[in-house]
């Protein structure tokens, strides 16, 4: 193998890595904004987490214990 072809694959892979990673971020995003639409996850209560951090701030989630009956 001669440089230019050593060169040629590395820019191919980075391409493709670089497309998949984007493709990947906006699947993503588009996730959060299907479970926010649904209902399912609320994420305005989380937006609030870093200014409400104190401990005698009001709790975001109840915790759920996981306790074997």
């Amino acid at each position: 193998m001669n440089f230019e072809s050593i060169e040629m694959i590395r820019a191919l892979v980075y391409f493709i890595s670089t497309v998949l990673l984007v493709v990947f971020l906006y699947a993503y995003i588009v996730s959060m904004y299907v479970k926010q639409k649904k209902g399912i996850v609320d994420y305005e209560r989380y937006a609030d987490l870093a200014l409400k951090d104190n401990l005698n701030d009001e709790i975001i989630e109840p915790r759920e214990s996981k306790q074997n009956s």
